[in-house]
């Protein structure tokens, strides 16, 4: 309950587009974070794939 009572506080202090700005920055950044690791682990799997392929 005290998440609520804390967010309409916010929105009341600062705005709703702040608030609803806010929270989609961080939810954003959550996924770009997780796109970044694919990211980063499919480059990995691309790099052995093409060693094996150079040694043969």
């Amino acid at each position: 309950m005290s998440d609520i009572s804390n967010l309409i506080n916010m929105v009341n202090n600062s705005g709703f587009p702040i608030v609803i700005s806010i929270y989609l920055l961080l939810r954003f950044e959550k996924r770009l974070e997780s796109l970044n690791t694919t990211i980063q682990n499919i480059s990995t799997k691309i790099e052995k794939i093409l060693r094996l392929n150079k040694k043969d």
